[in-house]
């Protein structure tokens, strides 16, 4: 199909044209008073067009409500797919919904209003005039033509003259689309957000990005976990060749598999925004089952806890569950079941966590700066608080520091 014909085939061409005529009824309410429509003149025309810019005026700038029902026929009319989606994605079309928020913005509606208002009545002018051509010149086909209320002049009697009947209607075809192209843009300009509200929708994808690499780290960590612990479990089981531990390895598999299944569970939840609470996230006074997870992989695991976890404030007490399976996981993962020692301080201002073990034989830290360790610095920023990893003296060291204020 020639490209020139393809907007013929869409049907937001022709609501925007409807939208376009829609815009003069409040003229034409008028025009049934005064100047009455009986084969009116160009200059009756212009006297319909232009007696209800006052009253369309004050409307826009008395109303905030106006600017929302005009933001929303544009998205419903002006634009195609799913009421306020562009062809082929998923952008917004920039046209607000929300009432005027400043004299600004009834200014703009006000404009919208009457370039609506003229609009519409140049838009029922050229349709009745165009048509009415088309349907004249079918009448000059077998008698003289009478232009009775049209601009345009009419050939003489000819049965020739039905050739000329599809010129009226490509016009007025054509203008539908370029008309209603420029209402789009037009919507755009004045019916688009303002810059408050522009700043609170950025505010907003801000937030939902953020919750979004929240919600990554969680499944990271997490998963990440599981993963591990049933890595080195079936590892350490096919290597020992004993009943007994295999089946203790099995336990810490499925206990660390459950508790991921949970995790992730939760996660899917808020992701499908269910109303079903979802189950809380774990905490630091947890940390119980992320020390035994790592002793049942077979890492010596040394805990010494100083002050109370319980009275941790609960964002802290959270992000640092996290940190502590991420770093547990890490030695797991890249050193495998060696002696850890793990300090959790609370002390009246600040929690501190410490986790050291000893580095894998001559001392490779490959692999050691993956997104795990990133993910536990970024927590830790987060919160107001440090976190520092790397080799120290013959040791792999995580330290994070959080404020309790």
């Amino acid at each position: 199909m020639p490209r020139f014909l393809r907007p013929l085939t869409r049907a937001v061409t022709y609501t925007r044209w409807l939208h376009l005529l829609i815009g003069s009824a409040i003229a034409f309410m008028g025009a049934f008073i005064t100047p009455g429509l009986s084969s009116p003149s160009f200059g009756q025309w212009a006297q319909i067009a232009l007696q209800p810019i006052p009253l369309v005026v004050g409307a826009a700038l008395l109303l905030a409500s106006l600017r929302s029902a005009e933001g929303l026929q544009a998205r419903l009319m002006l634009f195609p797919g799913q009421h306020a989606r562009v062809p082929g994605g998923d952008e917004h079309p920039g046209i607000s919904v929300a009432p005027s928020a400043s004299w600004r913005d009834r200014g703009r509606t006000a404009l919208w209003a009457v370039l609506r208002l003229e609009a519409g009545c140049a838009a029922v002018f050229v349709t009745v005039q165009l048509l009415g051509t088309a349907l004249a010149l079918i009448g000059t086909t077998s008698e003289p033509g009478e232009a009775s209320g049209l601009l345009i002049p009419l050939p003489d009697q000819n049965p020739l003259n039905a050739l000329l009947v599809p010129i009226p209607v490509a016009v007025l075809l054509a203008v539908m689309v370029v008309s209603g192209r420029l209402m789009t843009g037009a919507a755009r300009q004045l019916l688009g957000p303002s810059p408050k509200e522009r700043l609170a929708a950025l505010e907003e994808r801000t937030e939902q990005l953020l919750e979004r690499n929240r919600i990554a780290r969680e499944l990271h960590d997490s998963i990440g976990h599981a993963l591990t612990v049933a890595v080195v479990q079936a590892g350490a089981a096919r290597a020992a060749a004993d009943p007994e531990f295999t089946d203790r390895a099995l336990d810490a598999i499925e206990e660390t598999g459950r508790a991921a299944l949970e995790d992730l569970e939760r996660v899917l939840r808020v992701l499908r925004e269910d109303e079903r609470p979802a189950s809380g996230r774990p905490t630091l006074a947890d940390a119980g089952q992320l020390l035994d997870s790592a002793r049942a992989s077979g890492a010596k695991v040394d805990t010494e806890v100083t002050g109370p976890l319980e009275r941790l404030p609960g964002p802290v007490s959270r992000e640092a569950y996290r940190m502590l399976q991420e770093a547990l996981t890490n030695v797991l993962r890249h050193s495998g079941p060696v002696p850890v020692r793990v300090r959790l301080a609370v002390g009246d201002a600040a929690l501190e966590i410490d986790v050291r073990n000893a580095l894998p034989q001559g001392g490779e830290v490959t692999g050691r700066g993956g997104s795990g360790l990133r993910g536990i610095r970024e927590r830790a920023t987060l919160l107001g608080g440090r976190a520092t990893t790397g080799p120290r003296e013959g040791e792999w060291q995580v330290h994070v520091e959080l404020p309790l204020g």
